[in-house]
């Protein structure tokens, strides 16, 4: 079948470049903290939380484009990636309009989360500024040296998680704090499984990811320990009379076991792309298991 032609710059190139379905990691972490908040409080602020959910989005789109950009502009887009076509690398966006986007997102995520200075305090400055500073330094020098997993716990799980939470019930609880850890270690198992699909990539580019430390068996029984110690952490939610929260995560487990079969059958290869979509959609049933746990 002949692919697609792309139009440079064109909206639908544009789209690609943001990877929507990135935004799932982005949703699950604010969706899970929001819940915890509006179990809390007698009245829920609507507006922080549209705030918080739009500034995580914004800037996982940010971190999108920067990636596309900086892995381009270091040759690591090459005829050899694994993983789903990048736009740079494609010839979709030049790289003076990805410049540009990077420069406008960067900015749209500091106009949105600057009126929660209002709500959570100065303290939110500094927040946003190191969200702003790590997504460059993630793709820039981070990722090569081992710490893309440290980041996804603390970006994708204890900032999405804890400072909504913050924010809008003004407290800060172990049961959030625990929630946070587990919600990180279900959306490091995306990156697991990407850095595990381009090892032999990411070993010629001289890029030491953990997956290149652990090596492929590790990093396969890296892949199934993440997501049994997100629900085993779980139980605090039961502590904290939260049960089905604990209990309706039991789904999410048994589609996780499922993939983490398909990752061990395929192994190897472009064919590992379907697993990382069967990853994403995972991430998504635990945020919302999760969550309707919290509410019931």
């Amino acid at each position: 079948m002949q692919e697609e032609k792309i139009v440079k710059n064109s909206w639908k190139a544009w789209l690609l470049a943001a990877r929507p379905k990135t935004l799932t990691g982005a949703a699950v972490p604010v969706m899970i903290s929001l819940s915890l908040a509006y179990d809390k409080v007698e009245t829920f602020q609507w507006l922080p939380a549209i705030l918080c959910l739009l500034f995580a989005f914004i800037m996982q789109i940010d971190a999108n484009f920067v990636n596309d950009y900086f892995d381009f502009m270091k040759g690591n887009d090459d005829e050899t990636r694994l993983g789903p076509k990048r736009a740079c690398a494609m010839g979709w966006v030049d790289s003076h309009a990805m410049r540009r986007a990077i420069a406008i997102t960067t900015a749209l995520a500091c106009i949105i989360g600057l009126p929660l200075v209002w709500y959570g305090g100065l303290e939110m400055i500094l927040i946003g500024v190191l969200c702003v500073l790590f997504c460059f330094l993630y793709t820039t020098h981070l990722s090569y040296v081992g710490m893309g997993d440290v980041l996804v716990l603390v970006f994708f799980g204890i900032v999405p998680v804890c400072i909504p939470y913050y924010i809008i019930t003004r407290t800060l609880t172990i049961e959030v704090v625990v929630a946070s850890l587990a919600c990180g270690l279900v959306i490091d198992t995306l990156l697991m499984i990407n850095n595990y699909r381009d090892i032999e990539n990411d070993v010629r580019a001289g890029k030491k990811t953990l997956a290149v430390k652990l090596g492929k068996e590790c990093s396969r029984m890296m892949y199934l320990l993440l997501g049994i110690a997100a629900c085993l952490l779980g139980i605090v939610f039961a502590l904290n009379g939260h049960l089905w929260a604990f209990i309706l995560p039991a789904g999410y487990l048994a589609l996780h076991a499922i993939t983490y079969r398909h990752m061990v059958r395929i192994d190897h290869g472009r064919a590992l792309n379907g697993v990382l979509g069967e990853t994403a959609r995972n991430m998504f049933v635990y945020g919302l298991l999760v969550s309707i746990g919290i509410l019931l």
